[in-house]
């Protein structure tokens, strides 16, 4: 690989590292011309409102209160709250974060919305008394990012109920007072900010995958999660889209998995890889981790031995899950069910058909762990479908890099259907029909 291509690959991977150390993540916003922040996890949903409802004796930060779909929420002035400047009102939308706190659910009015940020929370520091517009006790520490200064805010503490300031008191009450029919005249309008409001929606799906199902969403699989975030906005809407357990979880990533996953490959998969693969002589090492019981390193050494029936073939297959991987060696099939592609490698034994001694012998099965380092002899190519997802993004980058180094030239890389290497310098694509190989330059 020549020195650009190196240089490259370092910088998009200084970058990915990075990113991995992002643990926390915040909105943005402006209070008279500084720059402010707030817990993304804090924050239901954004939106450009209109024509708030007056509640009558209410403090003068309180702007009224505001039907959100039929919820009806106390709306805050953050400016007056904070006694700071609010621009001339000129009628028009208004903008406002809706938060999602421990007792209730508060909206609050900003001058602007910009967007999400994602930091090292190590970054955060400590609040200075300097910062004389804001009473430090509600500040939860200053960041710079990009070469702005963020002050980031604490919901709970402005907003929650041990504080015991009149302030506090008032706002807990609004949302009592307009909940009585009288007071609420007419459905308020509302328009969402499109780029802001898509970005911080996708990004509660993004944060929640890794909790639930230690999915970790990265530059491998970002282009499926954000496709696949437009058709569940239209099947769940905003009331519901969020993630709430591991079945939402599972629901969101249902398709993302490759085709023939955890069963013998079939005949248009087979049909689809076969022409990209190389002509191969003498002997071929091959590493296919995350293999599961072994139906893919299986299907994978039929179509090897298929192509080239004179190499000598070595497939080391990895998975971390010890039961899977001690069955793998005894796999039986039902002959009914798969391909008759696999015939000639099958044998009838009292157990049922299994695939006999010569692509056995193939195939080393092992027992690993990803985030253990292994070592490896030069391979003719590694297939790794719908695993690397499930590590962190720098173990992601870590293994991708370890991959590479470990190809030989013009070697081969397949990773799943809906998935592609973090940093594509240093690969070239070869595709047939939608399949798609990663190919060592």
């Amino acid at each position: 690989m020549n020195t650009s291509v190196q240089g490259l690959n370092r910088m998009a991977n200084e970058k990915e590292i990075e990113l991995a150390k992002i643990d926390f993540k915040m909105v943005t916003f402006t209070l008279a011309g500084k720059d402010y922040g707030i817990d993304i996890m804090k924050v239901k949903e954004i939106h450009k409102a209109l024509k708030f409802t007056f509640v009558p004796n209410s403090a003068p930060f309180v702007k009224g209160v505001y039907n959100m779909r039929g919820d009806i929420i106390s709306v805050i002035d953050l400016r007056v709250f904070f006694n700071l400047p609010v621009p001339k009102e000129d009628k028009g939308f208004e903008n406002m974060i809706i938060l999602r706190l421990e007792d209730n659910t508060i909206g609050i009015l900003v001058d602007t919305i910009d967007k999400v940020i994602g930091i090292d929370s190590s970054r955060k520091q400590p609040p200075h008394p300097l910062f004389g517009d804001i009473n430090i006790k509600y500040i939860d520490g200053v960041v710079e990012n990009d070469s702005s200064l963020y002050i980031i805010l604490d919901s709970e503490k402005i907003f929650n109920k041990e504080e015991k300031s009149d302030k506090n008191e008032k706002i807990r009450n609004i949302a009592a007072q307009a909940a009585m029919p009288a007071e609420v005249t007419e459905l308020e309008e509302s328009i969402a900010n499109t780029d802001n409001h898509e970005s911080l929606n996708l990004g509660f799906i993004k944060e929640t995958l890794p909790t639930y199902l230690n999915f970790f969403p990265s530059g491998m699989n970002e282009d499926w999660i954000s496709s696949r975030f437009d058709g569940w906005m239209k099947v769940k809407g905003e009331d519901n889209f969020q993630l709430k357990n591991r079945q939402d979880a599972e629901e969101y990533l249902r398709g993302f998995n490759s085709s023939c996953s955890g069963q013998l490959w079939s005949d248009d998969l087979i049909a689809n890889i076969k022409p990209l693969l190389p002509s191969l002589k003498g002997n071929a090492m091959v590493w296919n981790p995350g293999c599961g019981r072994g139906y893919e390193t299986y299907s994978l050494a039929c179509l090897l031995k298929n192509k080239n029936p004179e190499v000598i073939l070595k497939i080391q297959g990895n998975d971390n899950d010890l039961i899977n991987i001690s069955s793998a060696p005894g796999l039986n099939v039902d002959k009914e069910k798969i391909s008759s592609f696999y015939e000639p490698y099958l044998v009838t034994t009292s157990t049922g058909a299994q695939f006999n001694e010569v692509i056995k012998d193939s195939i080393i099965f092992e027992y690993s762990d990803l985030s253990n380092e292994s070592s490896l002899p030069p391979l003719d190519m590694v297939v790794c479908r719908d695993t690397l997802c499930y590590q962190p993004v720098e173990g992601q980058i870590k293994l991708l890099d370890y991959m590479y180094e470990c190809l030989k030239p013009g070697g081969l890389l397949m990773l799943g259907d809906n998935e592609v290497p973090i940093n594509l310098s240093g690969w070239e694509v070869i595709a047939n029909n939608n399949l798609k190989l990663f190919k060592k330059i």
